[in-house]
């Protein structure tokens, strides 16, 4: 896996173990000499895990829609930022510019590119894999309702095992890694 794509919230969140993680995982990434692929701004979670994988000599790729770089504050030390026009030429270029996901805390925004990147994974419009890293249990309630959605015929088995969960950094990029070298683009039912 040469690059990664960070879904994260542009605060901080309320546990000091959300920005511990951030910055362990960009720590992590540019050991292992994994790019940073991300929402491109300097606030909360997103600017910690960039400005890990910067501080450590990373490649770091952010892309924002020209509408919130004054509110996200668009990072100024990136290897490469992308202006795009709307939300959803964001989460398309990401998607371009990355070989997986993984979603550490966030909100609407980290939920709705899930979300997208697993729904065009389903169709097959892509076979890059993605993961939640559950930091103090935080994707828990989310999980069990994914679950539910499945158990309630709503999702297939094999749909709902596409969403890989791990518990640690290491875990979580082994296991996309491994997911990425045999996944294979076809529609998931």
């Amino acid at each position: 896996m040469k690059r990664l794509a960070v879904y994260c919230g542009s605060s901080m969140g309320t546990d000091p173990a959300f920005a511990d993680t951030a910055r362990s995982l960009g720590v992590e990434m540019a050991r292992r000499g994994i790019g940073l692929v991300y929402g491109g701004g300097k606030l909360g979670l997103m600017g910690v895990v960039a400005d890990a994988v910067l501080e450590r000599g990373g490649e770091v790729h952010g892309v924002i829609p020209e509408a919130l770089v004054g509110l996200e504050v668009a990072h100024p030390r990136l290897t490469e930022l992308h202006i795009v026009t709307t939300m959803h030429e964001r989460k398309a270029k990401m998607t371009e510019l990355t070989d997986a996901f993984v979603a550490i805390p966030g909100g609407i925004g980290t939920l709705d590119e899930l979300f997208e990147a697993w729904t065009w994974n389903a169709l097959g419009y892509h076979s890059k894999p993605f993961c939640l890293l559950n930091v103090h249990g935080f994707w828990d309630g989310m999980i069990t309702f994914l679950d539910h959605v499945r158990d309630s015929g709503f999702m297939s088995p094999a749909r709902r095992a596409q969403l890989i969960v791990a518990e640690t950094i290491g875990e979580t990029i082994d296991k996309l890694d491994a997911a990425a070298k045999v996944a294979e683009t076809k529609m998931v039912w």
